[in-house]
């Protein structure tokens, strides 16, 4: 059981344009280490996409919610004075949209200087692609990260959506305004960050880049250290059909792979970094990975210098003895999904609460903003909150 806690953002008010994918993959991150954030949730209930509304949403977990018609004159007035609260926003719209709602920067920033005005999109607000549609797969092939995801003779595989979406979209955005809330504390102006995912997924790519400078990284799918490549950093089946991984990449550790396989005295696995023998030296490994189960494998190679793991499902990965020992997985509302990360050791971060349903909170967000009972009652019946 985790200590109950606030985490270090406690404090900060952040209010979140209600989407899908990395935005709220951002206001997540941001409520779990212990701002508090209010989604804008739309007054229909819905929130865009193919997910659907429930309290086991986890990128929606630890949020306030308020539904707000932004359609409406009325609405979008409530939303200025909520944003005027708050110490940072985050939207995820095609660029202009904020604008013509009448909720751009010019707007927010003119009624809250201190603002920090967090933009999340695929393309960047700029550009040729700016204004069009987009996914994960799209933004990461733009980036020239796309095609080094796959095998020799195979073709490019997205690695679902974590490179786009949320290490190279959210992650960057919550970085990007936590340093934004910093310079504001440090005495700076609000400002407005612009978070492409192409951006930041190029970002990601940082160190392929300069391993490509470098002479040491081949534009060849599946021809490097790190790409399935080599021998020595894959993933083997077992004889039950399951998989483990092996990253034995250091000398020391490659002895250690091939003295607890077997290998010690076999000669051909002599020349670690020949390329020229690595299919060959992949398919000996492969053969025998298929004389023992996974189960065996572990029993024979957890716990060493090797640099082996199991390759485990998401329910596998909540049951291992490693990730119950710190608590990597937490139960919220009934099932088990990621604890907030990283951890601090001055300050706690909390079990994060269900995701709300559309509008759990806006009496208590109304009324936090200075509002009475009759105003309330009177924004329920124009339908500008629901």
């Amino acid at each position: 059981m985790r200590e109950t806690g606030k985490g270090p953002l406690q404090g900060l008010r952040i209010v979140e344009f209600a989407g899908i994918g990395p935005g709220p993959f951002c206001g997540m991150m941001l409520a779990d280490h212990g701002a508090e954030v209010i989604r804008i949730d739309r007054a229909s209930g819905g929130r865009g996409g193919s997910m659907p509304v429930t309290a086991l949403d986890v990128l929606a977990r630890g949020r306030k919610s308020i539904a707000i018609d932004l359609k409406s004159a009325q609405g979008v007035a409530l939303a200025r004075r909520l944003c005027a609260s708050a110490d940072g926003i985050i939207e995820g719209f095609r660029p202009g949209v904020m604008e013509r709602l009448g909720l751009g920067p010019d707007e927010l920033l003119g009624d809250n200087p201190k603002l920090v005005y967090g933009r999340m999109t695929g393309w960047g607000q700029t550009g040729p692609y700016a204004p069009y549609a987009g996914h994960d797969i799209n933004y990461i092939a733009l980036a020239g990260a796309l095609a080094h995801f796959g095998r020799a003779g195979g073709k490019p595989t997205p690695p679902i959506n974590m490179v786009g979406d949320f290490g190279g979209g959210g992650m960057m955005l919550a970085f990007g305004m936590v340093a934004a809330l910093l310079n504001v504390a440090r005495g700076g102006e609000g400002q407005v960050i612009d978070a492409a995912m192409t951006d930041g997924t190029a970002v990601l790519m940082s160190m392929m880049h300069g391993m490509k400078a470098m002479g040491v990284w081949s534009e060849e799918l599946g021809a490097n250290m790190l790409d399935t490549g080599a021998h020595f950093y894959d993933t083997y089946e077992t004889a039950d059909g399951k998989f483990v991984s092996i990253g034995s990449i250091e000398p020391q550790f490659y002895a250690e792979l091939r003295a607890r396989a077997g290998l010690a005295q076999d000669k051909d696995f002599d020349a670690q970094h020949d390329k020229r023998q690595w299919g060959a030296l992949k398919a000996k490994l492969a053969a025998l990975f298929k004389t023992r189960t996974r189960a065996e494998w572990d029993a024979l190679m957890e716990h060493t210098d090797v640099c082996y793991a199991p390759v485990l499902t998401m329910s596998e990965a909540v049951a291992h003895p490693h990730n119950q020992a710190r608590g990597t997985f937490v139960e919220v509302g009934g099932a088990m999904q990621p604890a907030p990360a990283p951890r601090y050791s001055a300050t706690t971060t909390a079990t994060p609460q269900p995701a709300p349903m559309p509008g759990d909170q806006t009496e208590e967000i109304l009324a936090s903003l200075g509002m009475g009972a009759e105003e309330i009652a009177g924004l329920r019946v124009a339908g500008t909150v629901a």
